[in-house]
């Protein structure tokens, strides 16, 4: 699943982000630009589907005029910075229509405009009414926020507002620079007059119950992890850190919850001091003595938490986390005081701007957070655990691609809904299985050109021989998170479709088998994938590969593969076990969608460099065949089909003895078959379905070995290989 463009296109935020001060601004408000898009763009904004926002941007004009405040800015976030928020929180889709993960919208007391970026251009067109003018980031002409905010302020008082818990302290001070260079006003709003026109409809807060996630799972204990954490903070010379990030606090102190749909996260925040700990929760004595509703643990939250029913560490003779009410005017207070108290307090670059605020510079440490770098990198337990994970998940998602083929070549009636429901249905029965990563991204034809399509009833398609077909869908396991897209084609694809299928796939091995020294950076190696496709004039118009958790966000920091250099995360190198997807793609509008998306794991290879520098490799974790029928074998070159035949030798001797009907096995023994002249090792063809494997077994396959063995995707070492990195190393170091 492709990951949130605040992080990898960074769309937001002010002149910042277009590499300089605003044109024509020099202390001055700038009037409209030529050719920048308008209401009167909007040709085929009929109300049909489309939620009507008229009244809903009437009560809150009403409100903004309350609060003598010209224009206000939406962004997706809630208060932690979360791609995607809690339904309360889905404030930029209540008042847009638009609901798609990434977006931000300004409504002024005459115009309303929204922002996104590639991913989301056709379901966002598809989504707004003619009350808002659609600005596609990145095309020629559209402003940015700043830029936009500006020229419609430019004959007003020009007070411009956002709640300062919903925007993150970089984005907010983005904005202040560009709003004071023009002289306006930029305003703190805490009454939001989104909640104001939602009125009564708003959600009410979540409050789903919280699991301590066993030992056999998290691979350490929270109090080693805070043990860790303080380590860090010596280091900077801070006394306090504010967690803000609910992925953090989660992994932190080994919990889950539910209060975010497809994300097994709560509503938190904690502040670690050297020797006391402090964790916010909603509705806390009731969530502490509540018995464990996952059968794979008994513990209550309070005896993991080795605190009292109230969440009181008196008397407590062991490590305690002390737990208080959520509550944000609380945190801010409380941060508040531990400032004046004279502690050097660290934030990072996503905590919101109400808590950043309340801290003085003097006792301001403001970096990336260790926590997410600790995150990242997942220890041993973690990647043996999303190594069996991917195995039994891939598992699923071959059965179900044998199950559909042979459903639709027999004629029988599926859906992109019906089909993404039984994946659905057989993902759950999964070991460990506690729902789905995201919603499926099941689409047919033109639906797949829709980079984060959504089958509804309104746009279902059939699924057929003469389409092709894009299913992108994970899990979420108690042992890992999953993420996985494959492209198929049931019938004869054209050359067209066979030729930019197979473009897409050259790029995703190129990236897969590649070797880097250490010190790289996510955007030095992201052209690997791309330069396929740009051989023939051809892109896509996202990032090709983002962080994923351990039972957490499919989404995860702070590393990403894109060639975005505008955000913070973008700056953090490749690190050895962080765990990234590898997807390019490739979409036509109206006609197909094609991404291929291959989860990989960073491990250091066993080169002996002269430099003494570690080199990296990425090792695969999942384990689905590619498409046959739309490989042009004629484009790949040698070193593209060893690795093909090397990993689908992979993919069969892993799950093999795992299949269990003949059909299922014939089906995977079809699309293992090796191409090309490559057929040198060992490989399906040397054995008949159902015979004993001549390779490696599941219980003995390289997928579980130590990461600094030999790999069987990797190839040597080639002038070419040294040539791409010394390529891409060289623009950047």
């Amino acid at each position: 699943m492709l990951s949130e463009a605040r992080l990898i296109l960074a769309l937001s935020t002010a002149s910042l982000c277009h590499g300089g001060p605003i044109a024509g601004e020099g202390g001055h408000r700038t009037k409209r630009e030529a050719g920048q898009p308008t209401l009167a763009d909007r040709l085929n904004c009929s109300q049909g589907d489309r939620v009507n926002t008229t009244q809903r941007l009437a009560d809150m004009r009403a409100a903004m005029r309350q609060l003598d405040i010209d224009a206000f800015i939406i962004l997706s976030d809630d208060a932690h910075g979360s791609e995607y928020p809690s339904e309360r929180d889905e404030r930029r889709g209540f008042i847009s229509g638009f609901t798609g993960s990434a977006g931000q919208a300004v409504v002024t007391l005459h115009q309303a405009a929204l922002w996104t970026d590639g991913r989301y251009f056709l379901e966002a067109e598809g989504a707004l009414d003619c009350n808002w003018i659609f600005m596609r980031s990145g095309d020629a002409n559209v402003p940015s926020i700043s830029q936009w905010v500006i020229s419609e302020l430019a004959n007003t008082s020009g007070v411009v507002g956002a709640d300062p818990f919903l925007v993150s302290n970089s984005q907010w001070q983005s904005f202040e620079k560009a709003f004071v260079q023009a002289n306006i006003t930029f305003k703190q709003v805490f009454k939001n007059p989104v909640d104001t026109a939602w009125g009564g409809y708003q959600p009410a807060p979540p409050m789903s119950n919280i699991t301590a996630l066993p030992m056999e799972f998290a691979g350490k204990t929270w109090q080693d992890k805070i043990t860790e954490l303080r380590q860090s903070m010596t280091a900077k010379n801070a006394d306090v850190f504010v967690v803000t990030s609910l992925d953090e606090t989660a992994w932190l102190f080994n919990l889950r919850g539910g209060d975010i749909s497809y994300n097994p996260v709560f509503l938190s925040y904690a502040i670690v001091e050297k020797t006391s700990v402090r964790l916010y929760l909603l509705n806390k004595n009731e969530r502490l003595t509540q018995n464990a509703t996952d059968p794979v643990t008994s513990i209550k939250l309070k005896e993991h938490l080795n605190t009292g029913d109230t969440g009181s560490c008196t008397g407590s003779s062991a490590s305690c986390v002390e737990v208080v009410d959520y509550n944000e005017t609380a945190i801010v207070e409380d941060v508040k005081a531990l400032a004046t108290a004279g502690k050097k307090i660290w934030v990072t670059f996503v905590c919101n701007y109400a808590i950043f605020s309340a801290i003085p510079e003097a006792s301001r440490i403001q970096d990336r957070s260790s926590i997410a770098l600790a995150k990242a990198m997942k220890n041993q337990v973690e990647r043996e655990g999303m190594e069996r994970c991917y195995i039994r998940d891939s598992l699923i998602l071959i059965k179900f691609l044998a199950f559909l083929e042979k459903e639709i070549k027999n004629g029988h009636y599926w859906t992109e809904v019906s089909a993404a429901e039984r994946l659905k249905e057989m993902r759950l029965q999964g070991q460990y299985n506690r729902g789905l990563s995201f919603e499926s991204i099941s689409g047919s034809g033109p639906n797949g050109a829709v980079i984060h399509y959504r089958p509804l009833n309104a746009t279902n398609r059939q699924i057929t021989t003469t389409e092709m077909y894009l299913l992108d869908s994970g899990g979420q396991y108690l042992d890992g998170t999953t993420d996985v897209t494959r492209t198929m084609h049931f019938g004869t694809p054209s050359s067209h479709e066979k030729e930019c299928y197979t473009r897409v796939l050259m790029g995703a091995i190129d990236l897969a088998n590649l070797v880097w020294p250490q010190g790289l950076y996510g955007r030095e190696i992201d052209m690997a994938a791309r330069a396929p496709l740009w051989q023939v004039g051809l892109e896509y118009n996202h990032g090709t590969g983002h962080g994923i958790g351990a039972y957490l966000s499919v989404h995860e920091g702070p590393g990403f593969i894109s060639l975005s250099k505008s955000s913070f995360n973008a700056q953090e190198e490749l690190k050895p076990y962080m765990v990234f997807s590898d997807e390019p793609g490739y979409y036509e509008n109206g006609k197909f969608g094609i991404r291929l998306e291959t989860i990989v794991m960073v491990e250091p290879t066993s080169i002996k460099a002269p430099s003494n520098k570690t080199f990296y490799r990425f090792k695969p974790m999942t384990l689905v065949p590619f498409e046959p029928n739309l490989i042009d074998t004629e484009l790949l070159t040698k070193s593209q089909i060893t690795w093909l035949n090397k990993y689908h030798e992979l993919v069969w001797n892993t799950m093999k003895d795992n299949l269990t009907s003949e059909e299922e096995r014939s089906w995977l023994w079809s699309r293992a078959q090796p191409i090309g002249e490559d057929t040198n090792s060992t490989t399906p063809a040397a054995t008949t379905v159902g015979s004993s494997p001549t390779g490696s077994t599941p219980a003995t396959t390289t997928v579980g070995n130590s990461p600094t063995g030999s790999s069987p995707l990797v190839t040597p070492i080639t002038s070419a290989t040294v040539f791409l990195v010394a390529a891409v190393t060289s623009l950047y170091l």
